[in-house]
């Protein structure tokens, strides 16, 4: 029997899913599924090993993707943000006919930097990988400081993830695991070709774990996509640059 996850949803309208990234949790959501669901019906829910779902076990990518599809609506617009953007890229590989449109903000179908490709370097998550053995809590300080750096509101977008992260159960180790090797392993971009509902990439241009370089690649690798890029927002400008997110979204939807 498939494990079910705890899903939670608000808003009437179009369905529309959310999806966390990398050592948060759905709170980071907390200000914007407000906003959205006044047009939407929002739907969210802590990835498998994370917040509310830290007793289910997910060993791999598929399995993200099983147990979410085994619940998540029969159609519906996808936004991932960070290591969330790779799992509903996915998601809309696997199963298209389940998503209509896809959103991935602050992430990239490579995160890991390869001789072709711009990503992060890999002493960056080995250390990470050291360090959460050691003090899980110091490790996603260190995080949260790298995703909101070079934001002019950087000490205030920290305070909120941390919160966010903090308001919940603290994830499964093997669940932190799987994500930075997720983060080190999938390319996704021999599949892109294969999407087919349209697809909007939003960027924070002072992003350090997704360098502003990977937007005209992409713009390059699919064509058919369109992009977004907030000048001063890093990696998490929901946070940062609320109002004009949900703007940019809404649109796109719409």
């Amino acid at each position: 029997m498939t494990p079910q996850l705890n899903w939670h949803s608000e808003g009437q309208g179009p369905d529309l899913v959310l999806i966390h990234g990398w050592g948060m949790n759905a709170g980071v959501w907390q200000d914007v599924i407000p906003m959205l669901s006044e047009n939407y019906c929002v739907h969210w829910c802590d990835l498998p090993g994370y917040g509310d779902n830290a007793n289910v076990t997910a060993m791999s990518l598929d399995d993200i993707v099983e147990l979410l599809l085994a619940q998540a609506p029969a159609a519906a617009s996808w936004l991932g943000w960070s290591l969330g953007g790779v799992i509903a890229t996915k998601v809309a590989l696997v199963a298209p006919q389940r998503v209509t449109q896809l959103i991935t903000v602050a992430s990239s179908p490579c995160f890991m930097s390869r001789a072709d490709w711009t990503g992060i370097q890999p002493q960056v998550l080995t250390h990470f990988q050291t360090q959460l053995v050691a003090d899980f809590a110091v490790t996603i300080e260190r995080f949260l400081a790298l995703q909101a750096l070079g934001s002019k509101t950087a000490k205030e977008d920290i305070r909120q993830l941390k919160a966010a992260v903090l308001s919940r159960s603290q994830p499964q180790l093997a669940a932190l695991t799987l994500g930075l090797e997720l983060l080190e392993n999938v390319d996704l971009r021999p599949s892109l070709a294969a999407l087919s509902q349209p697809w909007l990439r939003v960027y924070g241009r002072l992003d350090a774990l997704v360098p502003i370089k990977t937007e005209p690649l992409l713009s390059t690798l699919y064509p058919q996509s369109q992009s977004y890029v907030f000048t001063n927002a890093s990696h998490a400008p929901f946070i940062s640059h609320l109002d004009d997110f949900i703007a940019v979204v809404t649109d796109f939807i719409d």
